[in-house]
């Protein structure tokens, strides 16, 4: 039976498959979790995106993971908040889809999901927990190739709100 486990931590030491990048439309790294997992990968992952010729919201890619223990890099790009008038939670639920199906793709049974446009993307923590576990917890429910999904939340506000809306889905 897959399942979703919390983890207050730093994602690039998670030993899983793959761990998913919060990364920008270029792919060639930035600030937050992006920055973090392209200096501890090193600079090959650098060489290797520049080859995907960037990424659009809510799409992802997969690289090569280089430097850290993971397998597998799954890069998405999630939405600025604007308010929610541009499609912000669609195209959020799509970045957690997409980036399952490409691990799904890459017989990937472990894998990592930093809090995606949470940071300088200004997404709301709390609709943003929400979107990323309702939508993880129904893929997993109709596949089960996937084994454990982790949120991997660095700070203790974020991990707060993950494990408050994880305990409601275990209650319903």
């Amino acid at each position: 039976m897959p399942q979703i486990e919390l983890v207050r931590g730093d994602i690039t030491k998670m030993e899983v498959d793959a761990v998913v990048n919060a990364a920008n439309k270029s792919l060639l790294g930035g600030g937050g979790v992006d920055g973090a997992i392209h200096r501890a990968a090193g600079p090959e992952l650098l060489e290797e995106c520049r080859v995907l010729n960037g990424c659009e919201t809510g799409e992802a890619k997969i690289t090569k993971s280089y430097m850290l223990t993971a397998k597998y890099i799954i890069h998405t790009v999630g939405p600025v908040w604007h308010g929610g008038e541009k499609n912000e939670p669609e195209l959020l639920a799509n970045c957690y889809k997409n980036s399952l199906q490409v691990a799904l793709k890459n017989k990937v049974k472990t894998l990592a999901f930093p809090n995606i446009s949470t940071g300088v993307y200004r997404f709301p923590k709390t609709m943003a927990a929400g979107i990323a576990i309702r939508t993880v917890n129904k893929f997993l429910k109709e596949q089960k190739k996937i084994k454990t999904v982790y949120f991997v939340c660095f700070d203790e506000e974020n991990y707060d709100i993950y494990k408050e809306k994880l305990i409601h889905l275990a209650l319903e």
